[in-house]
């Protein structure tokens, strides 16, 4: 929207007066001044046409008529030709005429100043002439014999206004140049007077502006009028409480993002419309957002969770804080317990909301662990444990007498009494490796794997031969790193094992190992039955198998892959794996060049 400057809002507006009031006095100049004219011509005129009676009178009471018309044209020469003299009887018929031929003039007897003076005495009117087509000033009075007698005629006078329009038109030219000169006056005059007017008020202004932009230790000066000097001194009240609430309002601002900031909860703050107002770097991160992007967009544009939409909407129209579990599927299945509370301006109206989010997805995933590890511990233990109450059982119910089959019943129970040993000796290897406290306890030293690799082979070619199956090491003499012998000897052993238990008849294991710019990775492969797709993000889990019937008849107790895992972990690597069902799988552990 265009705005003009006051400077050109107070010229035109001064302009505007003194020119309204230069054209109303020349108006009412030039119409008074019309008026006057035209009533001294019309004074002039009935006063020529009283002259002109007595004359008239006698030569139309001597009833010639050609004397009449000749004094008519004498008359109008007397006055230049300016005045026109018409004689006409009350029936309109024309006897004599200054400036035409009676005899061929028309009936004046519908002439409204005719008619005027033989009604009232006097008649008078201003119109255009047929005869002579131009603007006329007509003037009649009637001729009586007797005072109380009829008018036997009408003497007429007339002019025509155009002399009197020249007249005019010289005197309105003056005027007019002389109203230009003083409107070129009165313009100059306005500006002048605008200018000093707005000046101080455009210093203001502009001093005004410093303010809106932060300048706040200018003050503005006196302007030299009361008014204006009481609003500098407002200005100047004002940048000063501005100044001390800014610096109010900055401080607790900063105090507030760095509380904010190092919140690990993530909370961000919404108006009354549900538009997003403010976002802590927590809660951009926990809901992958991007800060500056979500400032001033709806919940709906920026969060795509319709639970937590839901709850912001619950939450601006609760007079009270509410809380619930929100849950992210789409994110990798990430859980929030969510707080929110409502926001009032200082009238006490609803504002907005604040949300605070805490990410509760370790807690939940370590509760989702620790049940699953509780119901298969406990399943897992319930197994042998059941076997071996139920043989012994059989032993007191009289089994005893029968040597042979008590034999067979121990032979079960020691069976299931190694399993349970097995089960709790890779749950404590796990707690050692789980205990941070343990964790640097480990001695890590920097040497050749190999032999380390040699060792591990060798344990597991007891149970390869009982599968007539091949182990092949393939690793080069001068690798190196940092590790914990016994630590990484077991969790190949655990990898070996596994191979060779889930490998065919006379099937060949291979453990490879390579060196990377950055790691080295020891690889071991097998020919066996292979792992689904599903299950490979899962094999490490403690007591998850793929093939629980299988693993069950093949005497695994579900923790060894979990074991080689945290061994990896410890050592600052990880662990990978590859597998196609029925083409085998490569187990691969990633330990760091040191």
């Amino acid at each position: 929207m265009f705005r003009k400057r006051l400077v050109w809002q107070l010229f035109p507006s001064f302009l505007a007066v003194t020119l309204i009031a230069l054209v109303a006095a020349t108006a009412y100049f030039s119409y008074t001044f019309r008026s006057f004219h035209l009533d001294q011509t019309r004074e002039e005129l009935r006063t020529l046409a009283g002259v002109a009676v007595p004359q008239i009178s006698e030569t139309l009471a001597a009833g010639d008529t050609q004397a009449l018309d000749a004094s008519c044209k004498r008359f109008g020469q007397a006055s230049d030709g300016q005045v026109r003299f018409t004689v006409i009887t009350p029936i309109g018929k024309v006897l004599g005429d200054s400036d035409e031929n009676p005899a061929v003039m028309e009936d004046h007897s519908d002439r409204e100043e005719i008619i005027e003076a033989l009604r009232s005495g006097f008649g008078q009117s201003v119109r255009l002439s047929p005869t002579l087509a131009k603007n006329m000033m007509y003037v009649a009075i009637p001729i009586r014999r007797d005072a109380d007698a009829e008018p036997v005629a009408v003497v007429r006078t007339s002019i025509a206004l155009t002399a009197i329009d020249e007249t005019l038109n010289h005197i309105y030219i003056s005027v007019v140049w002389a109203g230009a000169a003083i409107a070129l006056c009165a313009a100059f005059l306005s500006l002048l007077i605008s200018r000093s007017i707005s000046q101080p008020i455009v210093r203001m202004r502009r001093i005004a502006r410093l303010f809106a932009e932060g300048q706040l230790n200018i003050r503005v000066p006196a302007a030299g009028a009361a008014e204006l000097d009481e609003l500098a001194h407002a200005l100047n009240e004002m940048a000063t409480q501005l100044q001390d609430r800014i610096l109010t309002i900055t401080r607790q601002r900063n105090e507030l993002e760095a509380i904010l900031g190092s919140l690990a909860e993530g909370v961000f703050a919404v108006d009354a419309r549900g538009r997003i107002v403010s976002v802590n770097n927590a809660a951009a991160g926990l809901l992958n957002i991007d800060r500056q992007h979500a400032q001033g967009r709806t919940v709906e544009e920026v969060i795509r969770n319709v639970g937590l939409q839901q709850f912001v909407r619950d939450t601006l129209h609760s007079d009270r804080p509410a809380e619930t579990d929100v849950s992210f599927p789409d994110e990798g299945g990430r859980f929030f317990h969510v707080h929110g509370a409502r926001l009032a301006d200082p009238r006490g109206r609803r504002s907005g909301a604040v949300i605070v989010l805490s990410d509760m997805t370790r807690i939940h995933r370590l509760e989702n662990l620790r049940r699953d590890f509780v119901a298969n511990v406990s399943h897992e233990l319930k197994t042998p444990v059941t076997s071996i109450q139920g043989f012994v059982e059989a032993l007191h119910e009289g089994g005893l007498g029968d040597p042979e089959q008590t034999q067979r019943y121990l032979d079960i129970i020691a069976k299931h009494a190694q399993r349970l040993n097995a089960i709790i000796d890779d749950l404590l290897s796990l707690s050692r490796l789980e205990e941070v406290g343990q964790r640097r306890a480990i001695l890590f030293e920097k040497t050749d794997i190999k032999p380390v690799l040699e060792t591990a082979a060798q344990l597991s070619r007891i149970k390869a031969e009982q599968k007539q199956a091949t182990i092949n090491l393939a690793c080069d003499a001068d690798i190196e790193t940092r590790i914990n012998a016994p630590l990484l000897e077991q969790a190949l052993v655990n990898l070996v094992d596994n191979a060779v238990k889930y490998s065919d008849q006379g099937a060949a294991v291979d453990i490879t190992v390579q060196r990377h710019e950055k790691e080295i990775t020891i690889a071991v492969r097998d020919q066996g039955c292979g792992i689904a797709r599903e299950h490979l993000d899962r094999i490490f889990e403690r007591f998850y198998v793929a093939d629980k019937s299988r693993s069950r008849k093949l005497g695994g107790t579900g923790l060894g892959l979990a074991i080689v895992k945290h061994i990896a972990q410890v050592h600052g690597g990880h662990v990978t794996v590859e597998s196609d069902p029925g083409r085998g799988s490569t187990f691969t552990i990633h330990l760091p060049l040191g």
